[in-house]
């Protein structure tokens, strides 16, 4: 991969298309679980990457 690539933040609609779900769900998860979600001023931003590594570490299960 090339080391000059900056992945792209994405918002809460986007993050939510990525996995599947609402935003709704995405906006529970980060009050409810350790998503890896960012403010950025008022603003929810994501990376993809970020997202993935916590599917697949199955931290996305709620108890």
């Amino acid at each position: 991969m090339n080391d000059n690539f900056v992945e792209k933040w994405i918002g809460i609609e986007e993050a939510a298309n990525h996995l599947g779900v609402t935003k709704d769900t995405i906006r529970n998860w980060i009050k409810k679980t350790d998503i890896p979600a960012h403010k950025i001023g008022k603003l929810w931003k994501f990376r993809r990457s970020e997202l993935d590594a916590w599917v697949i570490s199955g931290k996305s299960a709620i108890d």
